[in-house]
């Protein structure tokens, strides 16, 4: 999008020299890397940065309200409600896609950012910062470009992820949770947040609870566990439904939990229809609609309650809303659609691209704070691996931005 910048890289660029850049990503971490990495990352002008600044402004705004908590008490599902909940998340990962201002105003024709989702949840943390000074390292970009926020290097932002997940603890009393982190597709983060940080990933099923405290083994000992980084979503554990734990996430245990579970759904899908921005698509709870927008065809139906983009309905009629039985209307969000602009050259044509901005939120702090961000190329209708098989210049990357 910073047309002399994205020039000079495309001229450097060979796949050659991208297997390369991959070829070292498999050298520092074996067989760690189970996604694909694209072959660019984003430049991102000024006028797009600053307009995804106040977006993500327009969001804060509304997180921070004092009654948020008291708006989003029906996020949490049944029997998903986690105890000791603290006062606010503290990461947050907000989605938008690049498209072009289409409102006949003074901004017509320049590029817009779109709300697509937010997550109180974390993400590439640890990846982030390792895949941005690859492509530095790699491949020419502009010194006044950066993929940091609030802090000027790599270093400042792993001391100020290791503030906040690992304290005043001992690294090894900190876990990070999940289920078969080994198998997990982004476990090259957990092997990277254990070497910035010594924090180990630990599997939901080699927990051990006695009374209301935690343990797990290392080296041959039992660890009181007092802090968990918690990376499983309910999602995945139905995916195991014979699975056996000694601990579950619903447990009233005596552990400090960074990234709070309920967090998850408060923030998320179910937070959209509370935003009011010229950057997030108007939304709607379907439960609150006495009737159907008038262009029902420029519309996409979401579940509230199914995540990684499970059950959306991208083309949609008033029938289809009309079978919905009404104790489970509630359930569904209505969101305008969403046009991406294929901004990104490649050798050959034009590719879409997402952009998530990642934030910590520290307790104490009076509003979260914006660190860095990761970002996805697509060729396909939708991001993700579905829609981008088999195409090159598509996946995981980084935005380098101008501020």
């Amino acid at each position: 999008m910073i047309q002399p910048a994205r020039q000079t890289y495309n001229q450097a660029f060979s796949p050659e020299g991208y297997q390369t850049f991959l070829a070292k990503i498999d050298a520092d971490f074996p067989g760690q890397l189970d996604f694909r990495v694209a072959e660019t990352p984003i430049f991102v002008p000024k006028v797009l940065t600053d307009k995804i600044l106040q977006a993500c402004d327009d969001i804060i705004e509304v997180i921070t309200q004092a009654d948020f908590k008291t708006l989003t008490e029906q996020a949490i599902p049944a029997g998903q409600r986690v105890p000791n909940e603290d006062d606010h998340t503290q990461f947050m990962a907000v989605d938008f896609a690049v498209c072009t201002d289409e409102s006949g105003g003074p901004s017509h024709g320049e590029l817009k950012p779109q709300l697509i989702e937010l997550q109180g949840f974390p993400s590439l943390y640890g990846f982030q910062p390792y895949v941005a000074n690859l492509f530095r390292t790699t491949y020419p970009i502009p010194d006044n470009l950066s993929h940091l926020f609030t802090v000027d290097s790599n270093a400042e932002y792993i001391e100020q992820l290791r503030q906040m997940l690992v304290g005043d603890c001992q690294p090894e009393e900190v876990v990070l949770l999940e289920i078969y982190p080994e198998k997990q597709k982004t476990r090259i983060d957990f092997v990277l947040t254990e070497k910035y940080f010594g924090i180990t990933p630990v599997c939901l099923t080699k927990i051990k609870k006695e009374g209301r405290a935690l343990f797990y083994e290392k080296d041959g000992r039992q660890i009181r566990i007092k802090r968990l980084y918690n990376r499983l979503i309910f999602d995945d554990l139905q995916n195991f439904p014979d699975l056996r734990t000694d601990f579950h996430l619903t447990d009233d245990v005596d552990v400090e939990w960074i990234g709070h579970p309920n967090w998850f759904f408060r923030i998320s899908k179910y937070t959209l229809p509370l935003l009011k921005s010229p950057f997030v698509p108007a939304s709607y709870y379907l439960s609150d609609l006495t009737e159907y927008p008038a262009d029902l065809e420029n519309y996409v139906l979401k579940p509230l309650f199914s995540f990684a983009g499970s059950g959306v309905k991208l083309t949609i009629n008033a029938a289809d809303l009309d079978i919905i039985p009404t104790d489970q209307r509630a359930g569904y969000l209505l969101q305008r659609k969403v046009k991406y602009e294929p901004v990104i050259q490649s050798p050959d044509g034009l590719v879409k691209c997402e952009i998530r901005m990642l934030f910590i939120w520290p307790k104490g702090d009076a509003k979260p704070t914006l660190l860095t961000n990761l970002s996805r190329l697509s060729r396909g209708e939708m991001i993700g691996v579905n829609f981008n098989k088999n195409k090159d210049w598509v996946g995981g990357s980084v935005c380098f931005f101008e501020k």
